[in-house]
């Protein structure tokens, strides 16, 4: 933050005390000290959101407002850990599923809350319903 506030960047600084203040409301719904995980769920929810708004800007033709929204999930993203690839996703979802001896896609509650536990903050969830869903399928 305090970069940004000394190179003048305005738009990251936005973002960033944004950031803070829902921060803040955790810790105060929370009524406790935040840990890393919850930082990492609120900057998350930040990404989630954004990515919902540039696909909604998008389909209203707000090109100018869809590139902001880009900007903050760059700079949100930029705190979180590297996203895992696909490839990494389907090894771990193939141990999961050895584990449990999920052998259905009635079974994967059991394997999505086990995988979303194990790669939290560093895999999509959509993506990893995804690669759950083909995996369970075929």
């Amino acid at each position: 933050m305090k970069n940004a506030l000394k190179s003048g960047d305005k738009a990251r600084l936005n973002v960033l005390r944004t950031t803070l203040a829902q921060l803040k409301d955790e810790r105060i719904r929370q009524q406790r000290e935040l840990n890393d995980d919850d930082v990492l769920t609120v900057l998350g929810r930040g990404v989630k959101s954004r990515k919902d708004s540039v696909e909604s800007y998008k389909k209203g033709g707000r090109e100018d407002l869809a590139e902001k929204e880009a900007f903050e999930i760059s700079v949100l993203q930029s705190y979180l850990p590297e996203q895992m690839t696909d490839e990494a996703i389907r090894k771990e979802v193939a141990t999961i599923i050895a584990e449990t001896g999920a052998e259905s896609i009635k079974d994967m509650g059991k394997v999505m809350g086990q995988a979303m536990a194990r790669m939290k903050g560093k895999a999509d969830g959509k993506k990893v319903q995804a690669i759950v869903r083909q995996m369970l399928d075929g």
